[in-house]
């Protein structure tokens, strides 16, 4: 992937990403219209098997007819293994110069990530010129998780790595009926009342670190009850806590809060303004209400200023 490319997208925001199933064309142009900074038209959990042939080409003729603005676009095509897997990604990435990424989903290991990237290497080569398209890997199997180091790192056409959390529900044969909400049963005796654990955040630490160790953005799974935007921020707060980059959505109305939870708020760029002021002319660290604020609390208060569009 050229510097360009992979500069212009990496310096876009990406909290929120709607999932838009591309058989359901009646809502793309409300998904255009809306504050998500990126959209996925879904040819694979959202789209019935007798629809894929017709989907396909309606998430083609989206990506050049409609206006999508800067946001990031995406196409999540079937997985490798599957009969529609090679189609959807010759032929999407042959005639849509507006993609910018293919997702893959259960993305298992390197070798899926380095597939995808050799069949863009020619599409591109035949059609000549345009933008490079970039790959997300949808890592949504033990397996995956597993292996999550390797995929983060497994070639330059990466661009984020994303928590398949449904699908990965069902292969650990957990009791959840709702992708992201708690589990009660995942608790620990307290008073006044047990304490709820998070009993997804081995795969979510883990999917972060490797993907912060690659260079790649880190973002969270859906939470699907659309809802109950208390336990989606909820979610998104945990995710953001680990270094997530933003989260999945399934509904317009949860592209707000997540955007919220993800964008700097006034406090945090507040603070970070402050640091700043502070470590200006200092030489080495200084203490500020009684906490130690030296030069790792700088980069930290750049990149607030940088994800809020403020200059530093």
């Amino acid at each position: 992937m050229t510097a360009t490319d992979a500069g212009a997208r990496g310096g876009r925001p990406q909290r929120s990403e709607l999932s838009v199933p591309a058989s359901a064309e009646r809502f793309f142009a409300k998904a255009a219209a809306g504050a998500a900074d990126a959209v996925v038209l879904d040819l694979e959990d959202g789209v019935t098997e007798d629809r894929k042939d017709a989907a396909r080409q309606a998430a083609i003729g989206a990506l050049g007819t409609i206006d999508w603005g800067d946001r990031i676009m995406s196409v999540r095509v079937n997985g490798i293994g599957t009969p529609w897997c090679h189609r959807d990604i010759v032929e999407v990435a042959t005639a849509c110069p507006r993609l910018d990424r293919i997702v893959l989903p259960k993305s298992a290991e390197p070798f899926d990530i380095r597939f995808v990237a050799a069949l863009l290497d020619g599409i591109e080569a035949a059609r000549g010129g345009g933008r490079r398209i970039g790959i997300a890997a949808l890592v949504e199997t033990p397996k995956g998780v597993g292996q999550v180091e390797a995929i983060a790192a497994a070639h330059p056409r990466l661009e984020s790595v994303i928590f398949g959390l449904g699908d990965y529900m069902a292969e650990m044969r957990t009791p959840d009926s709702t992708v992201g909400a708690p589990n009660p049963d995942y608790a620990m005796p307290a008073e006044p009342a047990p304490h709820l654990n998070d009993q997804w955040h081995y795969a979510l630490a883990r999917i972060a670190n490797a993907c912060r160790a690659a260079g790649v953005r880190p973002i969270d799974a859906v939470y699907a009850d659309y809802r109950d935007e208390a336990g989606l921020r909820a979610s998104a707060q945990r995710s953001r806590a680990l270094g997530y980059a933003g989260k999945w959505a399934i509904h317009p109305d949860q592209v707000a809060p997540i955007n919220a939870v993800f964008g700097p708020d006034a406090a945090r760029v507040a603070w970070a303004r402050r640091v700043l002021a502070l470590l200006e002319g200092s030489s080495g660290a200084v203490g500020e209400a009684g906490i130690m604020v030296d030069a790792v609390h700088a980069r930290m208060a750049r990149e607030i200023l940088r994800q809020a569009g403020s200059p530093a």
